[in-house]
């Protein structure tokens, strides 16, 4: 695994270059998995991670030593996804998936359904609460 505390990343493709074809290709997958389920995501760099924008920080994503880590908030992960986590080491806010294993793609797709709709409906009301 690469050390890439000391890069300063521009882009999520520079990001995932960094790392071994294995872990890349796991980053890949949770990418595009990201993509599919919020299209009108906007790809960023933040915090020196990949991050995804829809009406405000959508999901993180992270290679770590042993695991990727996703963060999608923890509001979703205690409340609404709780069952859904069970098999998953987390933490605040956190999921971590093994290396050793696939990325849940399915349940990826879920947990960023939601957060963005979660999004959208808070921007919504901060709008409505400005009329």
């Amino acid at each position: 695994m690469a050390m890439t505390s000391n890069i300063k990343f521009k882009t999520i493709d520079e990001y995932q270059s960094a790392f071994s074809p294995k872990v890349k290709n796991l980053l890949r997958d949770l990418r595009k998995a990201i993509k599919q389920a919020a299209p009108e995501a906007q790809e960023v760099i933040s915090y020196n991670m990949p991050a995804f924008k829809f009406y405000g920080i959508l999901v993180y994503y992270a290679a770590h030593k042993e695991h990727i880590g996703f963060y999608p908030g923890s509001s979703i992960l205690n409340e609404v996804f709780k069952n859904d986590l069970v098999k998953y080491k987390t933490s605040k806010g956190t999921i971590q998936f093994p290396l050793e294993s696939a990325i849940p793609v399915g349940l990826v797709k879920k947990l960023v359904t939601y957060k963005a709709k979660q999004n959208l409906e808070r921007t919504k009301a901060k709008l409505k609460k400005k009329k």
